[in-house]
């Protein structure tokens, strides 16, 4: 796959929906951080937390399969097969 999933994801959309930086949320999350520790460093409530990662982790599933979707309509050309009995179909 080619890319970083957040950055086909509208980090922005989130922001603004849960007001707050989804961004710096992404970070604490690579960094290791757990949700207890995010929440008491920013504030934010733990069950507003958990709808922010259930939002990018749908996001990351559609653009994987999108990718997914996209890889095998390329790699698939519609093939004819020529029978005695079903001629070119």
């Amino acid at each position: 796959m080619t890319g970083k999933p957040t950055q086909n994801m509208d980090e922005k959309a989130l922001s603004q929906k849960y007001r707050t930086d989804v961004s710096k949320l992404i970070r604490a999350w690579k960094r290791g951080l757990s949700d207890q520790e995010i929440t008491a460093r920013t504030g934010i409530k733990p069950s507003t937390l958990y709808l922010i990662r259930q939002d990018i982790e749908t996001a990351h599933r559609m653009v994987r399969l999108a990718q997914k979707r996209q890889a095998l309509a390329e790699s698939q050309a519609p093939v004819y097969h020529h029978t005695f009995f079903n001629p070119f179909l």
